[in-house]
């Protein structure tokens, strides 16, 4: 029996597990770490944290596993994807904190940017809109923050990389500094059609070529352990794709049109658009999805369209925390399921603003339809529903760029567990709805593709094999509840 160990790498914390040829999982550990504040708007993590929560997961997932180093056929990375890394090339100790995907910090610079007319070229050669969500800005920030660390970047004394990547330098004790494509085009840096960093964009943003790691592949060996803490040198480093793009591969959504949405905090939606990247008329992002090094399918290059609902589980959340009509986001599916239907009450939840393809960061959440006749089970109702209406307008706008119709719609997270959810989204739909036997489709994904790598399995078809479902959600036949919640959907997102 062969196993492969997945890093999977998160904002909060990291998740390591140890899997079998047959996806059955022989150990799982989650360490937690630090988040930091430094000011309103800012958001770091210091590496040394991330490294320690990997090292400790590692050696305790081993143990649950019952098994030794020498026992993995390969190590599988995904990871939370603009987060910002720059470290010292000899030592690997980073020069300062990472700054986190959620930072706001660049806003001006990204502002800026548009001012001076650059948006359409950012956007035309990175599939990316000019944001702070992204890692460019944030590293010309580091530079621009301390001369001196420019001055050692343009020495080539210093190394940038996302998660993926700082992980790899640490693991292989400094041979590698490389990134996967996937990651590679959340960056801001790199184009969409050369699969290579681009000079014009590096120079706008003041970023010197010798700190860019090697944009490789998603699936090959990238090198393997050196003086790892709990494991064997010589294990090879085979896999590694970014969060979303890793799910939408654990998902087995190879063909074009194939499509999953991640309900956790927020919603992320990815369908595969094959070999020629879409771009979109609705506001979405166009990013690389994965590129095969190894396997049947080496050098097959895949993109994706995503979109987000910047709030789904903290809907939820928040009728626990901020209303208190719930003890714990487990009760919601009861509640909601005590009355036949929301009782004319639409949430929009809005809390902090609406994303693709609305994008109006100014709206705020609404509900409307409230009577005297309301209860918390409309309410709860009402926030289930808001979270799978968002979803609608995410893929109709897919289907309009990508020109394909969505049959069924895989799904993953946390609130993929609600039954009531799920049923809503199939109606709404008009599709099936599809969860997976193993819900950590992130780790999965990363697992799939250093299996790949390292031969564990030779081919995407091999993956699909065993990849198990564990329950369809059907449209129903009566389509006049979901068509009159999106007419009341459609009216309410207009006053948000």
């Amino acid at each position: 029996m062969r196993y492969v160990m997945s890093i999977d790498q998160g904002t909060t914390g990291t998740t390591v597990l140890i899997l079998d040829e047959q996806l059955r999982i022989r150990g799982r550990y989650t360490r937690d770490f630090r988040q930091i504040y430094p000011k309103p708007g800012w958001v770091e993590h210091d590496p040394a944290d991330i490294w320690s929560s990997v090292t400790e997961a590692i050696g305790r997932t081993l143990a649950e596993a019952g098994i030794s180093g020498a026992d993995l056929a390969a190590i599988g990375i995904t990871n939370q994807r603009e987060t910002t890394v720059l470290w010292d090339r000899a030592t690997l100790a980073p020069v300062r904190n990472a700054i986190v995907w959620q930072d706001r910090r660049t806003a001006d610079a990204c502002a800026a940017l548009k001012r001076a007319g650059h948006e359409e070229l950012f956007r035309s050669r990175t599939g990316l809109v000019l944001d702070p969500y992204f890692s460019g800005t944030k590293l010309a920030w580091m530079l621009d923050e301390d001369p001196a660390r420019r001055r050692r970047a343009d020495a080539g004394e210093l190394a940038f990389g996302t998660i993926d990547s700082y992980l790899v330098a640490r693991l292989t004790g400094g041979a590698a500094h490389v990134t996967d494509v996937s990651n590679a085009s959340r960056t801001l840096l790199f184009g969409l059609r050369s699969l290579d960093w681009e000079p014009e964009l590096c120079d706008l943003l003041r970023i010197p070529r010798a700190l860019l790691p090697q944009a490789r592949s998603s699936a090959e060996v990238y090198g393997t352990t050196r003086g790892v803490p709990g494991l064997p040198d010589g294990i090879p480093i085979a896999g590694m794709a970014g969060d979303q793009q890793a799910a939408l591969f654990g998902q087995a959504c190879f063909a074009a049109g194939d499509a999953k949405c991640t309900y956790g905090t927020g919603a992320f939606i990815l369908m595969n658009t094959g070999a020629e990247p879409v771009a979109s008329r609705s506001g979405l992002l166009t990013t690389v999805a994965w590129r095969l090094g190894s396997g049947a399918e080496a050098g097959e290059t895949c993109y994706a369209l995503e979109g987000s609902a910047f709030i789904a589980g903290a809907a939820v959340q928040w009728l626990r925390d901020g209303l208190g009509i719930i003890r714990s986001a487990a009760e919601v599916e009861a509640l909601a399921a005590s009355v036949p239907d929301s009782g004319g009450v639409t949430m929009v939840p809005a809390f902090t603003g609406l994303g693709a393809p609305h994008w109006r960061p100014e709206a705020r959440g609404l509900i409307t339809g409230i009577t005297r006749g309301t209860t918390a089970a409309h309410l709860a109702r009402a926030a289930l529903e808001g979270i799978a209406l968002q979803i609608v307008d995410l893929l109709r706008a897919m289907e309009s760029d990508s020109g394909r119709r969505l049959t069924v719609l895989k799904v993953d997270g946390g609130a993929a567990a609600n039954n009531l959810l799920m049923q809503f989204q199939s109606d709404l739909l008009g599709v099936a709805i599809s969860r997976p036997a193993m819900v950590e489709t992130t780790a999965l994904g990363a697992a799939f593709l250093a299996g790949l790598g390292a031969g564990v399995w030779r081919s995407k078809s091999e993956i699909a094999a065993v990849w198990r479902e564990e329950r369809r959600f059907i449209p129903t036949a009566d389509r006049s509840r979901a068509d009159e919640a999106l007419a009341r959907w459609n009216q309410a997102v207009g006053r948000a």
